[in-house]
């Protein structure tokens, strides 16, 4: 491994980089904070060979190995940041620490039958007014090839509010949903090794990241009909941390940065002004679907990959969800699939 692709932040806490195959993100930022009990993994990253020798090599550039760490902390759930977590497990005997939102995900992912997901899935999608060709795969469909189908189970909960147990150091859970229903923050409440002004460091996971929004969808749950609001917890949150005031934000992709006020900031007017933007679309009634087809996306809609197409649909219900609870649109009575226009 690269000596680059570790990286000393100073005060008992460095980064290493674990590659996700096939994904325009390119890696993981795994943190390795230093405790009186050995080292204490941030995420662990994707759940693939390659990833794990990654791993493996960073530490070894640290200083350590997998065979000592002493406890991973889990910012979410997803595969790119919880993949790796049983292997170093079994590895070191470390615990695995989740918020409970995000365990119960993980338990569901182990116990839900294949057949069961993809009927969810289809039943979702044709509500939302997908066409029957990006139904039809998931009707056909008998076994998962997905990742991340196995997660480990977390042996502890992380108890948004409360330190951690990292002995000699002050790491402080704060929930942040949205992203994920279970996505937490890391407040390291310790003075900033180089100084800057701010409160401690702030182990952000993709909650808030230096130059990319992240996807913010439906929180998915076959047995629970709630309807949640994602894109107003993450809104909500996103506050929560701007109030914060860290004096740097170590988050899981990209880079480190300062200001994250400003961040926040930047984020919260790029939700609004999408927002303002599908009302405009809005203005004659659309299915979730067709709204996803006529959004502004980082590729034309016709060059989005069918799996990308599923998270894009998710992501454009989540903002209608938003405008509707602020009474922004409406769906319109008897139609179906349903559509919704600007109210």
């Amino acid at each position: 491994m690269a000596a680059s692709a570790t990286f000393d932040h100073g005060g008992g806490v460095r980064s290493l980089r674990v590659p996700i195959p096939d994904n325009p993100l390119g890696f993981t930022l795994v943190y390795v904070v230093d405790t009186d009990r050995g080292p204490v993994l941030v995420d662990t990253g994707w759940d693939d060979p390659a990833s794990m020798d990654a791993l493996v090599d960073g530490l070894a550039a640290c200083g350590t190995a997998v065979s000592e760490v002493h406890g991973v902390v889990i910012t979410h759930h997803h595969p790119d940041h919880h993949g790796l977590s049983g292997k170093v497990r079994e590895r070191s005997g470390a615990w695995v620490a989740m918020h409970a939102a995000d365990a119960s995900i993980v338990r569901r992912t182990r116990e839900t039958r294949a057949e069961r997901w993809y009927t969810y899935m289809s039943a979702k999608l044709a509500a939302a007014g997908a066409p029957e060709e990006h139904i039809a795969p998931l009707r056909s469909a008998r076994r998962r090839t997905l990742p991340g189908l196995s997660p480990a189970l977390p042996d502890r909960e992380i108890v948004p509010g409360e330190l951690l147990e990292l002995p000699g150091r002050r790491l402080r859970a704060i929930w942040t949903p949205g992203h994920t229903p279970g996505h937490v923050c890391l407040h390291l409440e310790e003075e900033h090794p180089a100084g800057l002004p701010g409160r401690g460091r702030l182990f952000s996971g993709d909650h808030l990241l230096p130059e990319i929004s992240p996807h913010i969808g439906l929180y998915e749950d076959p047995d629970d009909t709630t309807v949640t609001d994602p894109l107003g917890d993450y809104l909500d949150s996103l506050e929560r941390v701007g109030r914060l005031a860290p004096a740097e934000v170590l988050p899981a992709h990209q880079h480190p940065f300062t200001d994250a006020p400003s961040r926040v900031e930047e984020l919260l007017a790029h939700h609004e002004t999408r927002l303002t933007g599908l009302l405009a679309l809005l203005a004659t009634p659309l299915t979730p679907w067709q709204l996803a087809e006529r959004m502004e996306w980082n590729r034309p809609w016709e060059q989005i990959p069918y799996g990308s197409r599923t998270i894009a649909v998710s992501e454009a219900e989540s903002h209608l969800r938003r405008l509707v609870k602020l009474g922004r649109a409406e769906a319109v009575p008897g139609s179906d699939p349903v559509t919704y226009v600007a109210a």
